[in-house]
């Protein structure tokens, strides 16, 4: 039946009607769903906002979640982030080079480099530089990694070194950390223990200069298939050289050796060198590198034929003075050096009209011929100031005290013995010797075992707090030292009752705290200020430091909530060791 024009028209009226009711429905359902999502979203982002104190780290890459006010987006930033320690572990954040510029960064670790930092100095600098955090403005994240790695070569950090491989997928310039690891594996002249080092440093990294040294390392324990195959994969990458390829085809024993000249651009070569040419000899200069002196004096290349060749000797005692080689190597090369009898005999006076090298040569001898506690005593200390002179003193301090533990103090002179004491190497370091207590002396009671004791009691401290006070009010002329205020000041922060009778904040107010420290305090510049007092420290121990320079550092450590750091310099400082 057909529909008139008119009923049709009501039926299309009646379908959109309904059409659009159902729609309208729809949409009123979809939006009530997207609203108490939306709700539920924003509340949990608020508990997740609430909960994370720091962005979770995750090996070179840290993922953050701006949350916009409206709630509606997260947007999600990754940057590159390289390090060792969370910087929770020194309460510090990742933006704690944010309010620093980069360039005054660089200038202060400039200096630091130029000392030779005390053991707590270099905790700190280590604690500060190697925690995960932003790189600072003005400054790339390559060239902030370069300090962090050139660091850790530089003063061959090889444990850390291997914590930051672990800890850090991939970063630039990391052919240059890895050359390093594998050149020290290679310097001590134990292939067997280099080459299960290697098979650590290699378990995820690909380099070329580590893939040459593995396949050498397989020859070495005659794998020879799995050498061959390794060696194909790095020809058909191109990561070869015409060098290298004739080593390892000669050690594979597929051809005779092309190399007929040592190769010392790095010490995988010049290795190569030593172990394929027939005949290998190779005499070392000023400008030879570290590795490769350190390796020939290893594997004991490094000898003397002619004790005239002076040239070479005083090769052989920069680099001893620059710790390349072992430092006994050059009194073993003055033992050689021929004098006659008469020569010896009249030794202090004979010295200066010889050259430099003999004239400490020939005291050296006359040392060991001598059987007299004072004549030892004046020859050794006359061959300081001739090393001294010399600029080689790091060659000499370590025999110096050496020779001087061997003396029986009961037979040293009365004019000897300070000196002799300066000049004695101590093998424990501050932390290992036994500490005394005083309970008359505030900063030497022991309170002061909370600081380098690990999670020691607050209600304990408190208590010995009240009873060190008591000792101490019986004597009226009692004086607060600023190593008193200093933990007086300390304890107080970590939420231990001071006497009321002890008013320290007045007794603050007699040592200056320098205007500049002050200033990165108030402007939050943790990291920056950390660098700071590490080159106050410096080469000194921090028990060697005076009494205003612990307090005000102390203070200032307290200000930005850095307890990490104040306790290693309270518990290092402060206890009489012994």
């Amino acid at each position: 039946m057909k529909l008139s024009n008119l009923s049709k028209l009501i039926f299309v009226l009646l379908i959109l009607f309904n059409s659009s009711s159902i729609k309208a429905d729809d949409e009123d359902a979809v939006d009530i769903w997207k609203k108490n999502e939306l709700e539920s979203s924003s509340k949990d982002l608020k508990k997740k906002k609430d909960k994370i104190d720091s962005p979770l780290i995750n090996k070179n890459t840290i993922t953050t979640n701006n949350i916009i006010q409206e709630e509606t987006t997260i947007q999600k930033k990754e940057t590159p982030l390289y390090g060792i320690w969370d910087p929770d572990t020194y309460n510090f954040e990742l933006s704690m080079w944010s309010k620093t510029d980069g360039k005054n960064i660089q200038k202060t670790i400039s200096r630091i480099n130029k000392l030779e930092l005390s053991e707590t100095a270099e905790s700190l600098f280590l604690n500060t530089l190697f925690s995960y955090s932003y790189t600072p403005e003005n400054i790339s994240d390559k060239e902030f990694l370069d300090i962090k790695i050139n660091w850790l070569i530089k003063n061959e950090k090889d444990a850390l070194i291997e914590q930051f491989l672990k800890k850090n997928e991939d970063f630039p310039n990391k052919t240059k950390i890895i050359q390093y690891l594998v050149d020290r594996n290679i310097s001590n002249a134990n292939i067997k223990l280099g080459c299960e080092k290697v098979n650590f440093i290699g378990k995820d990294i690909k380099d070329p200069y580590l893939e040459k040294f593995k396949i050498y390392c397989l020859i070495f324990n005659n794998k020879k298939n799995q050498a061959q195959l390794l060696y194909d994969i790095l020809k058909e990458q191109k990561q070869s050289d015409k060098y290298f390829d004739n080593a390892i085809n000669y050690l594979l024993g597929l051809s005779d050796n092309k190399n007929k000249k040592v190769k010392d651009d790095n010490l995988l070569n010049f290795y190569l060198s030593s172990v394929t040419l027939s005949n290998f000899s190779y005499e070392p200069t000023s400008k030879t590198k570290k590795s490769i002196w350190e390796y020939m004096n290893a594997a004991n290349l490094i000898s003397i034929d002619d004790v005239n060749d002076k040239e070479k000797i005083r090769n052989i005692e920069t680099a001893a003075n620059n710790d390349q080689i072992n430092k006994s190597q050059i009194f073993k090369i003055y033992r050689q050096i021929p004098f006659d009898l008469n020569t010896l005999i009249n030794a202090q006076n004979v010295y200066q009209s010889l050259d430099e090298i003999e004239g400490r040569a020939l005291i050296y001898q006359k040392y060991l011929l001598s059987d007299n506690i004072q004549n030892k005593l004046d020859l050794l200390f006359l061959l300081k100031d001739l090393f001294k002179k010399a600029d080689l003193s790091n060659l000499y301090s370590e025999y110096l005290s050496d020779r001087l533990k061997e003396l029986d103090i009961k037979k040293i002179p009365k004019e000897y013995q300070n000196v002799v004491e300066r000049n004695i190497i101590s093998n424990k370091s501050l932390t290992q010797r036994k500490i005394k207590f005083d309970d008359k002396i505030l900063h030497r009671s022991k309170l002061v075992r909370y600081f380098y004791e690990k999670d020691y009691p607050i209600k304990k401290t408190q208590k010995e707090l009240e009873n060190v006070y008591k000792k101490i009010k019986r004597n009226r002329n009692y004086f607060y030292s600023a190593k008193d205020i200093a933990v007086l000041e300390s304890l107080e922060k970590d939420g231990i009752k001071i006497p009321k009778e002890i008013d320290h904040k007045k007794l603050s107010k007699d040592y200056n705290i320098p205007g500049s420290l002050i200033d990165l305090v108030n402007k939050g510049q943790k990291g920056f200020l950390a660098l700071k007092i590490v080159e106050i420290i410096g080469e000194d121990d921090v028990n060697n430091l005076d009494p205003e320079t612990i307090y005000f550092i102390t203070n200032l450590l307290n200000k930005l909530n850095l307890k990490e750091f104040r306790n290693e310099i309270l518990g290092t400082a402060l206890p009489l060791r012994i």
